[in-house]
């Protein structure tokens, strides 16, 4: 699990274009670590490496 500054520092997006990608579907969605909708959240690391690698194969070389 990683947070919010560790995703950011992966793909080199904004807290703002993480919040606005995970919105639309573009980015993958953080998962509750705590029972409180306000508690803790945090990315699966290897669902934001998959979403780095697709990006990264669909670039044209």
């Amino acid at each position: 699990m990683v947070n919010l500054k560790v995703v950011m520092q992966m793909t080199s997006l904004s807290r703002s274009e993480i919040a606005r990608r995970e919105e639309s579907g573009k980015f993958p969605k953080r998962v509750h670590l705590s029972a409180h909708p306000r508690g803790r959240k945090a990315w699966v690391e290897r669902e934001v490496h998959d979403w780095i690698d697709r990006h990264i194969s669909a670039r044209s070389v």
